[in-house]
């Protein structure tokens, strides 16, 4: 009896072709790296806002506190203090009055803007307030 015949046929070599993995690799991850890096802009961005109104809005009611100043100069001084920076651009409102808290007297700067938004992340309208103990000649 003759011996079984194999198939001996050369062996077929499975490489895996990469190309272009890459791209698609980017295609899947650039849309959730730019979510992000937009994500973290816009809360610099809010913080620094925030941060630039409240120091200003504590300056105007330091001024409008002080013998003989009035509301209008406690007003001029927020404003002054927002000036030339990204925050004064932003400002709808800025209000000055007396306020009685605890048996004192305090003038008190309410500051309100519309936050510049990236997206349509976070709140559009941001109030701060600043207040001084008015002083008594």
């Amino acid at each position: 009896m003759a011996p079984a015949r194999r198939n001996k046929r050369a062996p077929i070599s499975i490489r895996m072709n990469d190309q272009g993995n890459s791209t698609v690799d980017f295609a899947l991850v650039a849309p959730l790296l730019i979510g992000v890096v937009l994500v973290v802009l816009q809360v610099a961005l809010t913080l620094h806002v925030r941060s630039t109104l409240t120091a200003a809005a504590g300056e105007g009611a330091r001024m409008a506190a002080m013998v003989g100043a009035d509301s209008a100069l406690g007003e001029q001084r927020a404003r002054e203090v927002l000036e030339g920076n990204f925050a004064s651009s932003v400002i709808t409102q800025v209000r000055v009055q007396q306020v009685r808290e605890s048996g004192l007297v305090l003038s008190q700067v309410t500051i309100q803007a519309r936050l510049p938004l990236l997206g349509l992340l976070g709140p559009a309208v941001l109030e701060v307030t600043g207040r001084a103990i008015q002083e008594h000649a």
